[in-house]
């Protein structure tokens, strides 16, 4: 099942960060289908847990060629990052406090959040740096 599809405007013409984005939608897409039932059967827990790990790796390796660069809206950038961390996070803590977790209400927001993300500060940052 897909819950995000993969757009063009998400290619930032960095071949390992266009690589990686387009591996971040694959996963999401992934593991949504097992939580879903259409695939390997996981829960909302790991689900999330597992997205949040890789995400977390691809904003380190983004981070450290923003830091290396001297990016200077390195902390913009930083923060939009911890956003989207700390909503995948409140989720998680949500589900184990039993409370419900709507996973393609989840999909939506995280499929505005990569397209005005990719759109704004990947660009920029690409134009600044690459």
């Amino acid at each position: 099942m897909t819950l995000i599809e993969w757009k063009e405007q998400y290619n930032l013409g960095v071949p390992a960060i266009d690589h990686e984005h387009r591996e971040l939608i694959d996963l999401i897409n992934e593991l949504y289908g097992s939580v879903t039932g259409s695939g390997t059967d996981i829960s909302v827990l790991d689900f999330l847990g597992e997205l949040y790990t890789k995400i977390s790796a691809h904003f380190a390796l983004e981070e450290k060629v923003m830091r290396d660069s001297h990016y200077d809206e390195y902390r913009d950038h930083k923060a939009d990052h911890e956003r989207l961390l700390d909503d995948i996070r409140d989720l998680m803590d949500d589900y184990e406090d039993g409370i419900y977790v709507d996973v393609e209400g989840f999909g939506k927001r995280l499929d505005e959040w990569f397209s005005e993300h990719f759109r704004t500060r990947d660009a920029r940052l690409h134009s600044k740096i690459f």
